[in-house]
């Protein structure tokens, strides 16, 4: 296997298939500080990897020293002087320039398209009519905003008209509705208000509203706990689609010409809402509420807005509520940059993050399309210093994420295979900064990875302090989030398709989101003014990426991932009780225990070997494949109950909002079924198949991990 040429990106690898003997010629020419060094063909295979690990060093040395605070902020400023919604000519001029940054590079550079179904408003209108007669037309976009940005809207909500009392249905989950009823009051033929909250999704919000009978749904959001001050006025935009891509195309890559379900398909309607929803301000949501009669609002309800929220209704006041949309199949475009790996070319490190946002879109998402800019211009320097990875590297660009993850979905149904087969890991960063304070969640063999990255990094808001450090001292401790939502473009790499995930990110809530006010703006002035975390972002996810392209053997901790399946068993087992039979899980945790020490072991004895023959590099591969693959072991090829997109039986999405398990997708939706059998027994045979369904998965993964047939 020819080793890594450390010349010039331009230059050629020549080999001589009589003499098998490699050219092998090192530029370092790092920081102006190192000289041209001329490796004879007699250097010893043990000197070569010694130099190239000090090679590596080098190079995480120049990319940690290349940021750049005022690069990052000019590419930030570009990305948002115009709001950019998926499938408008804006957000065209956001590919053009994402495209060109890449291509100035000189990175292998390329678009690809699809057509999905999008969903945008064409008319809305709310007003209020008062019992004595008057009525009062409310405005919905924001202050000075109309014309310039999308009017609020919920992407796929259906159209409809009506006149009708409110309610006032708090955060809208199943514990509110019953509070109503046990208030007295029924929200059947009402417009229903309600609250964001963490628990629900928009969707399932709406959801809620529909199986209780309510005619239209009124959505607003407080903000950072009711802490919005200047940005009185926000509306949060976003879709209420349920699951992930083209609704048209489900499970399969919507390209141009290729099959496509009618939008009156049951399978594609029972994506889309039942009933008509709207966002609105808590300007106008006060207003609202101020008008109601009827039962007082349960103090345990907490209502935080300015005025006093006293009644839940309905009425007296009515609401007259119209929305029109319309749903059109428009063009979206991933842009991606390739950099060849020069052992491993078809072990794919990706990163990603999506350009489209709701309006300028500073924090969410292009704060992290900065810093996926800031990565490519850094690896780009690397390489006119003679850097190579080791395994090719994929910048990805995603379009269409804010309308349900399309672009990135897209994308991994058409490439299934060869993600499945050869994809090392998908690195995600959505929001880079929404304000102070490290985050990150992860597939757990890469939790050590990320704390070690971390203790190089400074932290951006405390002097000679690193990452690491402020991250422990503000959780007491190291908190690794995992990644069951669908959130983000990390959903479908995971969760579709069992690719190692990491998603980071900086501050926690951010009082603008999905608002008229996410402009560059606010970011300048309160969200990082300095562009000191947008610069700890870039420089985490690109070392990160660094570790995974160029490690001999992949940094992969699968003993920390045993580690929390067992936690994972234990929170079972505190939920269930001891009505079912957990031991297929505990002993199949027990197996994949066992591999994760077994590949931990072999991994170390490859790292201590120096020396780079065939053979070693054939085990090393062996290795690596083991250590990629094992995460494919806990999809099931059939997919969740009802759900068969979601693969995964680890990390996934629960089909209850509510459930209290948020781990396990498939027993939790079996969870939440059972309560509703007339049967006991039936629900209870129906988590147990799903206990055993999780057992199997864990034991395919840990064949995986020991790369040997049963």
């Amino acid at each position: 296997m020819a080793q890594p040429l450390h010349a010039n990106a331009s230059s050629s690898m020549v080999l001589s298939s009589a003499s098998c003997t490699l050219v092998f010629v090192v530029f370092l020419c790092i920081l102006g500080l190192y000289t041209l060094q001329n490796h004879s063909t007699t250097t010893t295979s043990t000197e070569n990897h010694q130099n190239y690990q000090k090679d590596f060093l080098h190079f995480q040395e120049i990319f940690l020293t290349s940021s750049s605070n005022y690069t990052i902020s000019s590419y930030l400023r570009e990305l948002t002087l115009h709001p950019h919604i998926a499938g408008t000519q804006s957000s065209l001029e956001t590919v053009e320039y994402v495209h060109k940054h890449f291509k100035d590079l000189n990175f292998e550079t390329h678009t690809v398209k699809f057509e999905a179904l999008l969903s945008y408003p064409v008319h809305s209108s709310l007003s209020l009519h008062f019992s004595n007669g008057t009525s009062k037309e409310l405005s919905l976009t924001e202050l000075g905003q109309l014309g310039k940005v999308v009017v609020p809207f919920h992407a796929y909500s259906p159209s409809g008209k009506t006149m009708a009392k409110m309610v006032f249905v708090n955060y809208g989950r199943i514990e509110d509705y019953n509070k109503l009823i046990d208030l007295g009051v029924n929200v059947s033929g009402c417009v229903v208000i309600a609250r964001r909250g963490e628990i629900l999704s928009r969707a399932g919000i709406v959801e809620r509203a529909a199986e209780n009978g309510a005619v239209a749904l009124l959505m607003y959001t407080e903000g950072g706990d009711g802490k919005i001050t200047r940005f009185n006025g926000g509306v949060e935009r976003g879709t209420v689609m349920k699951g992930l891509g083209d609704p048209l195309s489900p499970g399969w890559g919507g390209i141009e010409g290729g099959e496509k379900l009618g939008v009156k398909d049951n399978q594609v309607m029972k994506r889309f809402p039942k009933i008509p929803s709207m966002p609105i301000s808590v300007e106008n949501a006060e207003m609202i509420l101020e008008g109601l009669d009827g039962p007082k609002v349960p103090d345990e309800w907490k209502v935080t807005l300015k005025s006093k929220v006293g009644r839940v209704g309905p009425g007296p006041t009515l609401v007259n509520f119209t929305y029109q949309e319309e749903k059109k199949e428009a063009t979206i475009h991933n842009v991606f940059a390739v950099i060849k790996g020069w052992e491993e070319p078809d072990r794919y490190v990706l990163l990603g993050n999506h350009r489209d946002a709701w309006t300028y879109g500073a924090v969410d998402p292009n704060s992290g399309t900065a810093a996926l800019l800031d990565v490519a211009r850094r690896y780009a320097l690397l390489m006119r210093y003679g850097w190579v990875p080791r395994r090719t590297i994929i910048l990805c660009s995603w379009d269409a994420e804010e309308f349900g993850m399309v672009g990135s979905t897209e994308w991994v149904e058409q490439n299934l295979v060869n993600l499945g087969s050869k994809a090392v890991t998908y690195l995600n960063v959505d929001c880079a900064v929404q304000g102070p304070g490290f985050f990150a969640r992860a597939t757990p063999q890469l939790d050590n990875l990320i704390i070690d990255v971390t203790k190089k990094i400074k932290d951006p808001d405390s002097e000679d302090m690193e990452v690491y450090q402020t991250w422990f001292a503000r959780n007491n401790g190291i908190d690794i989030q995992r990644l069951g939502g669908v959130d983000s473009d990390y959903a479908s790499f995971l969760q579709h398709a069992g690719v190692p995930s990491i998603d980071l990110y900086y501050g926690k809530d951010f009082p603008v989101y999905h608002t008229a006010f996410d402009s560059f703006d606010w970011m300048t002035t309160y969200g990082d003014p300095l562009f000191r975390r947008h610069v700890t972002v870039s420089g985490i996810w690109g070392l990160l990426v660094l570790h995974l392209a160029d490690d001999l053997i992949l940094p992969f901790d699968y003993s920390a991932y045993a580690t929390k399946l067992q936690d994972y068993a234990k929170t079972l087992e505190n939920l269930l009780g001891n009505d079912l039979d957990l031991r297929p899980i505990t002993s199949a945790i027990q197996e994949f225990t066992i591999a994760a020490k077994e590949v931990e072991s072999e991994a170390k004895e490859l790292r201590e070997q120096i020396t780079s023959d065939d053979l070693l590099i054939m085990k090393r591969r062996s290795l690596n494949d083991k250590l990629m693959l094992a995460e494919r072991g806990f999809l099931d090829p059939e997919g969740l109950q009802g759900r068969q997109w979601f693969k995964h039986l680890v990390y996934g999405p629960p089909e209850d909002d509510e459930s209290k398990l948020v781990i396990f997708p498939g027993i939790a939706d079996a969870i939440s079924r059972a309560t509703r059998m007339p049967k006991e027994q039936e629900g209870k045979s129906a988590i147990q198949h799903e206990i055993w369904k999780v057992a199997r998965a864990i034991r395919r993964a840990a064949t995986a991990l020991k790369g040997e047939l049963c």
